[in-house]
């Protein structure tokens, strides 16, 4: 199922996240850092979403209060109560 989500304080505009139940299958990262939403996107698919926001909550980007990974973590956790 694809889910689509709005980051907030962060320079990525949307998150489009494929999902096989908790499995993530694929994310794009629309905006932000070339590279590094690219690797961030490519190392979460295929993984359990529990585990990713775990690994994911609380990362800060300067003194933003939050980052790309922490908005994903933040959408996914949202996903999770939708799948619960």
């Amino acid at each position: 199922m694809e889910y689509r989500y709005r980051p907030a304080g962060v320079c990525s505009s949307e998150f489009v996240i494929q999902m096989d139940g908790e499995t993530i299958t694929s994310v794009k990262i629309v905006g932000g850092c070339p590279g590094n939403t690219l690797a961030v996107s490519t190392l979460v698919e295929g993984k359990n979403i529990s585990d990713v926001i775990a690994k994911l909550k609380g990362i800060q980007c300067g003194v933003r209060g939050t980052s790309c990974p922490d908005q994903l973590a933040t959408a996914l956790e949202e996903i999770k109560k939708q799948i619960a």
